[in-house]
């Protein structure tokens, strides 16, 4: 155990921050503290008391301050403040190293950044505004731990998601090898649970996923490329939108029940029937590349789809914008 977080967990702990017009910085500084310990007491104020022996953040220039001249920036040319210098000693012990450092350039990072240049941050915004108004009647301190509460909730609710990620990603493995071996198309994947694992899944063959539904039956989902907003295979357009008796005509398959028009997800009452839309999207899906054909005519149409590869393309013709 670090030596600030036996400052935290000690049974008297304590802390000190500015008072006045409170930042998203500041704020979740006090939910971290909060988080690993609810019963350290946190006070405000504009000077920090003489002897002061609990923990002080964003003021007195100290360890967890960033406001002097020489206050620390990343390698990557982030500055830091106080929430993440917080979170550079507090975070492994939250999340383990590797998480805690995703955590650091995802959501860390963009707070420190606005809280040192003022960089655009709706979550900083949405937390700047617990502050008072101009002629509020109320004190800071309520509304600074009001603010408080919500980016606890918030911090609470990104550790769970992260480390349900990463458990995600161990299950998903387990899943992934044992079907390997018995799988008749590798491309398919048929998970005993929902599991999240789109990114995961990306980096593979894998094109879709088939779940059990909370409502009952089988849901598919098709998988997207890697980097991309496309799918590896799409449901045949024919299905689109189409629903129960609609969709069994389109289909052939008896308990085909949803498809959504967006081509996102389809619901079937049978394995047997996800596994076999599946195979029919495969069977019939068809890439065809598109090329852009920006400013030109359709008379270079024929020699763009000499070019390798592109003798099957479709061809977008997008007008050049007009200069102002």
């Amino acid at each position: 155990m670090n030596t600030l977080l036996k400052q935290i967990t000690r049974k008297d702990a304590k802390a000190f921050t500015h008072g006045g017009k409170f930042h998203a910085d500041d704020v979740f500084s006090a939910a971290l503290l909060l988080y690993l310990n609810p019963e350290i007491q946190i006070t405000r104020g504009n000077k920090v008391p003489e002897e002061y022996d609990g923990i002080v953040f964003d003021i007195g220039r100290g360890e967890y301050d960033h406001h002097q001249i020489d206050s620390r920036i990343r390698d990557n040319g982030v500055p830091y403040a106080a929430f993440g210098l917080l979170w550079e000693q507090l975070g492994a012990g939250i999340l383990g190293e590797e998480l805690a450092q995703e955590f650091d350039k995802a959501f860390v990072q963009p707070l420190d950044n606005n809280d040192n240049t003022g960089e655009k941050n709706e979550l900083a915004t949405l937390i700047g505004n617990f502050n008072p108004t101009w002629d509020a009647s109320t004190g800071g301190d309520e509304t600074f731990f009001r603010a408080v509460g919500v980016a606890g909730m918030i911090l609470e609710n990104k550790f769970e998601r992260y480390l349900g990620n990463e458990r995600a990603n161990r299950r998903i493995e387990e899943v992934m090898a044992a079907q390997a071996e018995s799988a008749d198309d590798t491309r398919i994947l048929v998970l005993p649970e929902f599991i999240p694992c789109q990114k995961r899944l990306s980096e593979t063959d894998i094109a879709f996923v088939i779940f059990p539904s909370n409502r009952g039956g089988y849901c598919i989902q098709p998988q997207k490329k890697e980097y991309s907003m496309n799918y590896k295979c799409s449901f045949p357009k024919e299905w689109l939108g189409y629903e129960n008796e609609e969709l069994l005509q389109a289909t052939g398959l008896a308990s085909a029940g949803f498809c959504h028009k967006g081509g996102f997800l389809m619901t079937t009452g049978t394995l047997d029937d996800a596994i076999s839309a599946c195979k029919i999207s495969l069977a019939n899906y068809k890439e065809a590349p598109v090329i852009v054909n920006l400013g030109g005519d359709s008379n270079v149409d024929d020699l763009l789809l000499t070019l390798p590869g592109m003798e099957h393309a479709a061809i977008n013709h997008i007008p050049l914008p007009d200069i102002p």
